[in-house]
């Protein structure tokens, strides 16, 4: 009798106890490029709705996000190049559209180690010389892309096949997306990399702008020849003017349509654009003019579906570029 009466005591206990409402959760996969811009957003929301909303924020590289994007695993998609057609076609099959929405600037960024005191310019046809695939076994030494320069290891980092930085400096350097040598150490994590070249004399690598920035004490940027002889450095200046070419690119993140009738992820998706020009430049990128996050606005809003790039990892984009093209599925 007196378990009974204990039993409904508890129970009438438990009862009157207001239910603790669980988080709603927004889930964010993707480039390491986009992370510091996204991770800069979220927190700053998270603190806005005081733990009500929160945020997850992977970093599986641009196409690994793709891949579980497009399968329907994550509402947002960070991304450090545009959809590529193979990825357009897995997202159509799944039933996934989305909505893309360019939020940064970057300079990608040819780094060496701060001791290397004779590689402080190159030229695109140098950086071909040492990445493209026949390079591989074969280029191997610093003197072997400048005479003049040590006889000494090339000691190679770059971002990993999943990256969609890797994408983009094939692309850009190479000619073709993908294609590389294979005798590099590679990684998706940008950390890994700048560890990586910050030990040793001889290195050369590539990432986001950002990481480079966030550790200028343990790299050295590599200025890129424009072609008339005159080295230019990556900085928001160079990348604003044009001038920092062929490596400054839009960096982007795509939103599942279905994901942005959340009421969470709409909101989180506006209050990234609406504080996306203040927090990108807090982490080192460069933020577009405000026309561009009010096209962004627009698309959400109207849920506009589709990519403006017609499915390549195109080079030379500009603030123009953006403005005019009409996305489409």
């Amino acid at each position: 009798m007196k378990k009974s009466i204990l039993f409904t005591f508890l129970a009438a206990l438990l009862a009157s106890i207001p239910a603790v409402a669980k988080a709603q959760i927004v889930q964010i996969d993707g480039s390491s490029t986009v992370f510091p811009v996204t991770e800069a957003v979220a927190e700053e929301f998270q603190k806005a709705k005081k733990g009500k909303i929160k945020v997850t924020v992977g970093i599986s590289g641009t196409g690994g996000g793709f891949k579980k994007f497009c399968r329907g695993e994550t509402d947002i998609q960070d991304a450090s190049r545009p959809i590529l057609k193979s990825e357009m076609a897995d997202c159509k099959k799944a039933g996934v559209e989305y909505i893309e929405l360019p939020v940064a600037f970057d300079a990608l960024t040819v780094m060496v180690n701060p001791k290397n005191d004779w590689a402080s310019a190159m030229t695109v046809a140098e950086l071909k010389k040492v990445w493209e695939p026949k390079a591989q076994g074969k280029i191997t030494n610093w003197n072997q892309i400048r005479p003049k320069w040590p006889n000494a290891a090339l000691k190679l980092f770059g971002a990993g096949a999943d990256s969609g930085t890797f994408d983009y400096f094939t692309e850009a350097i190479v000619g073709k997306a993908k294609s590389s040598r294979g005798d590099f150490t590679a990684s998706e994590d940008d950390n890994v990399l700048v560890q990586g070249i910050s030990n040793d004399r001889n290195a050369l690598g590539f990432f986001g702008y950002a990481y480079y920035a966030e550790n200028k004490d343990k790299l050295k940027a590599v200025s890129i020849d424009d072609g008339k002889g005159r080295p230019v450095a990556p900085s928001e200046k160079t990348v604003l003017d044009g001038t920092y070419q062929p490596l400054s690119r839009p960096i982007y993140i795509y939103v599942s349509r279905k994901a942005a009738a959340k009421p969470e992820v709409k909101e989180f998706v506006e209050f990234y654009l609406k504080n996306a020009p203040k927090l990108v430049k807090e982490v080192k990128y460069v933020p577009f003019p405000d026309k561009v996050y009010a096209l962004g606005a627009d698309r959400l809003k109207n849920g506009k579906a589709g990519t403006a790039f017609g499915g390549s990892a195109e080079v030379g984009v500009t603030i123009d570029d953006l403005l005019k093209r009409e996305p489409k599925l």
